[in-house]
C-alpha cells in the first residue's frame, strides 16, 4: 500500500484574517515545542549511530558479556560468576566465545556495504582510507534525515534513509510573517502616479458607486422598516468612511439620509424601556418582533446622534486634533451638516427619545461664534417655541437657556434672549385650546328618548350618558390644568433671567432684547412686582447709559404693565410721557428711521388706548410734534406719523382748533420746551401740513390732504378703504424702503422724445455738425452722455 499523501495545504490570507491573534500564538508554541521533542530525540538517535560508527572503526570487537576484572580479595565472588560457566560443556563454551569475537549488525559500520564475513585486511592505513571518504563544503547547510528500516541484498544489509521535510514546517509557521512583509513591502511602494483628470474620474466613479449603496439601503429600509432594521447600522457605519477623496461628501449624504429615514420610520410616540417583569413574562411572537424593531430603532437612533455629536467636538477641536482622512478645512463644512441635521431632529421628534439630550447639545451652539450656525439654531429654537402648544419641550429648552446665562455671566449674544419672544403664551391661547380639547358632545333629549328607546334603555343610556359627562371634564380640566402649570413655570424662568439681568447686568448686550421682553409678557407678571419694575425702569431711562431704541422699550414695557392688571393701580406716568415727548426729535431720515416703527406702536399704547387718562393740552403737544417730525423722517415714516395723527384726530375730537389760523389763546407756543404740559400747543396751527401736501411720495400727499380737511370719513376729502382700514405699523411696513427702491414704484414714459441740438456760437461749423449728427443717432447711453459733456465743455 502507496504510502499517505501529506494533503494539508498552507492556510490562506483571508483564514489568517478571521483566526485571533491569541490562537496563532498557541498553535506556534505548541508546534515548537513538539518540534523541539522530535529533535532531542533525532539528536539522541544520532548520537547512539556516531558513537556504535566510531567502534567499529576502531576494529575491537568486544563481547557481548566480558566479565569485569576483580581485586584478589574478591575470589569468593568471582567464583561465584563463573559457576554457570563450569556447568556448560567445553563444545559450547568455544561457540560463544567466537560468536562474541565476532562482528554483529549493532556493532559493525552501517556505512559500509560490505558482508560481514569478509576477511580483514592486514596493516591496513587508516590515513588512506581517511582520504577516500568524500568531502562536504561547509558552506552547504547540514540536512536531517529520517532513518528508515534497512534491507538485504547480495553485498548485505543497506540503510535507507530520507531527507526530513523541515523547511515546509517552517515556511507554514512563518506563513503569516510573510503575508505581513508582503504587505509592508506592497505599503511602501509607491502607488503609479495619476494624472489630475484620471484622479477626478477615479473619484467621480468612486463616488457614484457610494450613492448607489447609499441609496440602495435607505430604499430597503423604507420600504420595510421592521425587517430591514439591521442595515440601519450599516448605513451608519459609512459614518466612518475612510477614503480621504470621497470621505467628506460620503459623510454628508450618510448623515442626511439617516435624518429623512429616521424622521420617517420613527412612531409618533416615546420607546421606554422594558421592565424586569414584561422581560421574562411570555407575549405573542407580533409583540416580541414590535419590541425588537423598538428596541433596535432607539439603539442605532442614539448611536447617530453620537456620531453627530462627536463630528461637532471635532471640529471644536480641530486645532488639537489632526485627521489623515478630513482635512482641518473641510471640517466646518462637515460639523455645519451635522447641526443642521440636529436642528431638524429638534423640530421634527419633540415627543420621540432623547429630545432633552439633543436640546442641551443645540442651546450652547447659538451662541457659537460663527453667525451662521448660531443663526441656524435660534431658528430651530423659534420654530420650535411656535409650534409647541402644550410646552413641555419648551420648558426644557427654556430651562437650558437660562442656564446658560447664567454660566456665562450675562455675556453672550441678544439673539439667543430673542428666542423668547416666540413663546405662546397667552391667555386667549390657552383658553381657545382648552375648549378644543374638550369637544361638545350632543345628548339625547326627553322626548327623543321616549320615542325611540324603552324603560330600560333609557335607564342604561342615562348612566352612560352620565359617565360621558364626567369622563369629558375631567380630560378637559386635566389638559387645561397641565397647560397652564406649564406655561406658568416657563413664564417665572423667563421672568428669574429677565430680572437677573435689569439687576446684575444693566450695560450688558442683551438688555434691548430684555426690555423688549418685559413689554410683550408685562400684562401676565404679578402685581406684587410693579411698584418696583416701574422704578427700575425709570431709572434706567434717567441714567442716561441707554440709546434710543432701549429708551423706547422701556418706556413700552412700563405702559404695557399699566394696560393690563396695572389699571387698579393708582400711578401716573407723567416721567414716561415727558421722556418720549423729548425723545421724538432725536429721530431722523438716518439710521434711527427703523425705530419710528416702536415710536408709533408707543403712541398706540400711551395715547390711543389710554385717552381716558390723557389730557388735551398733552394730546395737542404730541400730534403737534409728530407732524413736525413727518417733515424729516423717510416715507414709510411719515405715513406711518400721519396715520397716527388721523386715529389721535379721531379720538380727540377738539383737534379741529390746530387746524384754524385765527384761533387763539392763553399764551405762546413754545417748541423747544420738553414739557408736553406747558408748551402751549394749542396756540399754534398744523402748518406742516401745507408742505406736506407737496411731497414727492404719493401716499403722503393724499393723507396730508385728508388731515388738512379734518380726516373725515366721508366725502371728497376722505381716504380710500385700503389707506383708512390699515394700522399705522402695517402701513410702515407697507411702504418700507429698505430695497432702496421707490414703493410704489415709479412709472416711466416709453415715449423717447429726440433732444435738441444744442449750439453753441463759439464751436466751428464742422465740429457742430458732428455733435448734432451723434445727437441724432447716438450709439448707446454711454456716447450720448458723453457727447452733451462735450458740447458742454467746449462752449463752457
Amino acid at each position: 500500500m502507496a504510502p499517505r499523501k501529506n494533503t494539508k495545504r498552507a492556510p490562506n490570507f483571508r483564514r489568517l484574517l478571521k483566526t485571533s491573534n491569541v490562537k496563532l500564538a498557541n498553535k506556534l508554541k505548541n508546534k515548537q515545542y513538539k518540534q523541539q521533542n522530535v529533535a532531542k530525540k533525532y539528536r539522541k538517535e544520532q548520537k547512539q549511530l556516531r558513537q556504535a560508527a566510531r567502534d567499529v572503526s576502531a576494529k575491537v570487537p568486544k563481547p557481548l558479556d566480558q566479565p569485569k576484572r576483580k581485586r584478589p580479595d574478591d575470589e569468593y565472588e568471582m567464583e561465584e560468576e563463573h559457576l554457570p560457566l563450569d556447568m556448560l560443556d567445553d563444545d559450547d563454551l568455544e561457540y560463544m566465545q567466537s560468536v562474541g569475537r565476532s562482528a554483529l549488525f549493532l556493532t559493525r559500520n552501517l556505512n559500509s556495504s560490505e558482508p560481514i564475513h569478509v576477511k580483514k585486511r592486514k596493516n591496513e592505513n587508516k590515513i588512506a582510507m581517511y582520504e577516500k571518504l568524500p568531502r562536504h563544503l561547509d558552506t552547504e547547510p547540514d540536512k536531517e534525515y529520517i532513518h528508515l528500516l534497512p534491507f538485504k541484498d547480495k553485498r548485505g544489509i543497506i540503510p535507507r534513509s530520507v531527507e526530513k521535510p523541515v523547511a515546509m514546517e517552517e515556511e507554514e509557521e512563518e506563513m503569516p510573517e510573510v503575508v505581513q512583509q508582503h504587505e509592508e513591502v506592497a505599503a511602501m511602494e509607491p502607488l503609479p502616479l495619476l494624472t489630475m483628470e484620471e484622479r477626478l474620474l477615479l473619484r467621480r466613479k468612486t463616488l457614484e458607486d457610494k450613492k448607489i449603496h447609499i441609496a440602495t439601503l435607505g430604499s430597503s429600509i423604507l420600504s420595510a422598516p421592521d425587517k430591514n432594521i439591521k442595515k440601519l447600522k450599516e448605513l451608519r457605519s459609512m459614518l466612518m468612511e475612510k477614503d480621504p477623496h470621497v470621505a467628506v461628501t460620503v459623510r454628508k449624504l450618510v448623515m442626511v439620509s439617516l435624518l429623512e429615514i429616521f424622521k420617517d420610520i420613527t412612531p409618533s410616540y416615546r420607546i421606554r424601556p422594558l421592565t424586569e417583569v414584561e422581560m421574562t413574562t411570555k407575549v405573542r411572537k407580533e409583540t416580541l418582533y414590535l419590541r425588537e424593531f423598538e428596541e433596535g430603532l432607539v439603539c442605532q437612533y442614539k448611536f447617530y446622534l453620537e456620531n453627530l455629536e462627536q463630528t461637532v467636538k471635532d471640529w471644536k477641536q480641530m486645532k488639537k486634533k489632526k485627521s489623515n482622512v478630513v482635512s482641518l478645512k473641510a471640517y466646518k463644512g462637515l460639523a455645519e451638516v451635522a447641526i443642521k441635521c440636529i436642528c431638524e431632529l429638534l423640530l421634527a421628534l419633540p415627543h420621540f427619545n432623547f429630545h432633552n439630550n439633543i436640546a442641551v447639545l443645540v442651546v450652547p451652539l447659538m451662541n457659537d461664534r460663527s453667525r451662521k450656525i448660531s443663526a441656524m439654531c435660534c431658528e430651530a429654537v423659534e420654530n420650535l417655541f411656535k409650534q409647541d402648544k402644550i410646552g413641555q419641550a419648551s420648558l426644557c429648552l427654556v430651562k437650558i437657556i437660562s442656564g446658560l446665562v447664567k454660566s456665562r455671566s450675562y455675556d453672550l449674544r441678544p439673539e439667543v434672549l430673542k428666542t423668547f419672544l416666540t413663546l405662546r403664551i397667552k391667555e386667549v391661547e390657552v383658553k381657545k385650546d382648552s375648549e378644543d380639547i374638550a369637544p361638545k358632545k350632543r345628548f339625547l333629549t326627553c322626548k327623543e328618548k321616549k320615542k325611540n328607546l324603552s324603560r330600560m334603555q333609557r335607564k342604561w343610556k342615562k348612566a352612560e350618558e352620565k359617565l360621558e359627562k364626567e369622563l369629558l371634564e375631567t380630560e378637559a380640566a386635566e389638559s387645561k390644568d397641565k397647560k397652564l402649570k406649564l406655561h406658568t413655570e416657563i413664564l417665572n424662568i423667563v421672568f428669574l433671567t429677565y430680572f437677573r439681568i435689569l439687576k446684575k447686568a444693566q450695560k450688558s448686550a442683551v438688555l434691548p432684547v430684555v426690555l423688549e421682553g418685559l413689554a410683550k409678557f408685562a400684562h401676565l407678571i404679578n402685581v406684587e412686582f410693579f411698584d418696583d419694575l416701574l422704578v427700575v425702569l425709570y431709572s434706567l431711562i434717567d441714567s442716561g447709559s441707554l440709546n434710543h431704541r432701549e429708551c423706547l422699550h422701556c418706556i413700552q414695557a412700563a405702559f404695557h404693565i399699566l394696560s393690563g392688571q396695572g389699571d387698579v393701580l393708582n400711578i401716573d406716568p407723567m416721567k414716561f410721557y415727558t421722556h418720549l415727548y423729548k425723545l421724538l426729535f432725536a429721530l431722523h431720515a438716518g439710521n434711527t428711521n427703523e425705530e419710528v416703527l416702536l415710536m408709533l406702536q408707543c403712541i398706540d399704547v400711551m395715547l390711543t388706548k389710554r385717552r381716558k387718562q390723557v389730557s388735551l393740552q398733552r394730546a395737542f403737544a404730541y400730534i403737534k410734534r409728530l407732524t413736525t417730525l413727518a417733515l424729516n423722517v423717510l416715507p414709510n415714516s411719515a405715513i406711518g406719523i400721519l396715520a397716527t395723527n388721523r386715529v389721535l384726530m379721531n379720538s380727540f375730537p377738539k383737534m379741529d382748533i390746530l387746524l384754524d389760523n385765527e384761533s387763539q389763546g392763553s399764551g405762546l407756543y413754545l417748541p423747544e420746551l420738553d414739557e408736553p404740559e406747558y408748551c402751549n400747543a394749542q396756540n399754534t396751527a398744523l402748518w406742516e401740513l401745507h408742505y406736506l401736501q407737496r411731497h414727492f411720495h404719493p401716499v403722503v400727499q393724499r393723507f396730508a390732504a385728508h388731515l388738512s380737511v379734518g380726516a373725515p370719513s366721508e366725502g371728497s376729502g376722505a381716504l380710500r378703504p385700503e389707506l383708512s382700514r390699515k394700522h399705522a405699523t402695517e402701513l410702515f411696513e407697507e411702504f418700507s424702503m429698505k430695497g432702496m427702491t421707490f414703493n410704489p414704484p415709479i412709472t416711466s414714459s416709453t415715449s423717447n422724445k429726440k433732444k435738441p441740438a444744442m449750439q453753441c456760437a463759439f464751436l466751428d461749423s464742422e465740429l457742430q455738425n458732428q455733435i448734432n449728427r451723434l445727437l441724432e443717432n447716438p450709439p448707446d447711453t454711454k456716447g450720448l452722455n458723453f457727447v452733451e459733456d462735450l458740447q458742454t465743455e467746449s462752449c463752457t
